[in-house]
């Protein structure tokens, strides 16, 4: 109790200093709050345990890539049986997945269902999507070193498609103009404007959609009317293993971003309550930034 009788103001990272909860005013929980009693992440006396789905997601990826590397090793040396990879590689991706929709369940669908419970940590958050970021970039940066091991050889491949036109670039400028979006939509929430927040918010989910869309149009016409496919020789391996990876990260993007409209839509969002937003929102500037350099590398760099 502060001096005079008065209570102490509710602390929107915590509990009050007497230990009792505490909502924001109208009633509505902290962003980030979440009824985890009885769950396995927190104990009796709300102690945050780790998460276990980065360690499955994790799994899932060491098998996607291992199987992958089998059976290309199977299929040029005969050292092993090119279907053991193919079947490592599918379990892979089911656990990655399922990594991913149980962090995701964790994190974003969790505390908007429940109303009261622990609060979490912004800055947690933020720097755990920045490490996770940081070891996303080794996995991209694998894909370059062997397209830049294909490079070495004899160039341009005869499987070389007409990589640069307009669809790269309308794509392109697309995911740039999403990016911008979302920060902005960011900015109108720190300055409470939900409105405008929410109208950037769906103007991104929009045009991520549309980037997807974009490319799987641009996937169809390589496949159809050039016979361009991933057996396409080294080449064909290295593009597609680097956009197919780039878009599966976009539409994981994706999938965060309409989480964040639904509980937008649900007012769960504000200036002090963002943690969410902070961390898709560097998530999906990543995402933006990788394109940019694989446009430069893959697209441009190929055709000179």
């Amino acid at each position: 109790m502060a001096s005079g009788g008065r209570a102490d103001p509710p602390d929107e990272n915590g509990p009050r200093a007497d230990g009792s909860d505490h909502r924001v005013p109208g009633g509505q929980a902290p962003e980030e709050y979440g009824d985890h009693r009885g769950r396995g992440d927190h104990d009796d006396h709300g102690h945050e345990h780790r998460s276990r789905w980065p360690l499955i997601a994790a799994a899932g990826a060491a098998g996607l890539y291992g199987g992958a590397a089998v059976s290309i090793l199977g299929r040029e040396t005969g050292l092993l049986p090119p279907l053991l990879g193919v079947g490592l590689a599918v379990v892979g991706t089911v656990v990655l997945l399922a990594g991913v929709l149980g962090w995701l369940e964790q994190a974003f669908l969790a505390p908007a269902r429940d109303a009261q419970g622990v609060s979490k940590s912004r800055e947690s958050y933020v720097s755990t999507t920045l490490l996770f970021l940081a070891t996303d970039v080794s996995t991209f940066g694998a894909l370059f070193i062997y397209y830049a091991f294909v490079r070495i050889g004899s160039w341009p491949p005869e499987e070389l498609p007409p990589l640069l036109g307009s669809l790269v670039l309308v794509n392109t400028a697309v995911l740039v103009t999403s990016s911008v979006t979302f920060h902005y939509a960011h900015e109108a929430l720190e300055g409470g404007d939900r409105r405008r927040f929410l109208g950037l918010l769906g103007t991104t989910l929009g045009l991520g959609l549309v980037f997807l869309a974009g490319q799987v149009y641009e996937y169809y016409e390589f496949v159809t009317a050039e016979g361009f496919t991933l057996a396409s020789g080294v080449f064909g391996t290295a593009f597609f293993g680097l956009t197919g990876l780039h878009g599966f990260h976009v539409a994981l993007g994706v999938a965060g971003i309409a989480v964040l409209c639904w509980r937008t839509l649900r007012g769960h969002y504000g200036p002090d309550r963002d943690t969410s937003v902070a961390t898709v929102s560097l998530y999906w500037h990543f995402v933006d930034v990788v394109w940019l350099v694989l446009v430069a590398v893959l697209y441009v760099g190929a055709s000179v």
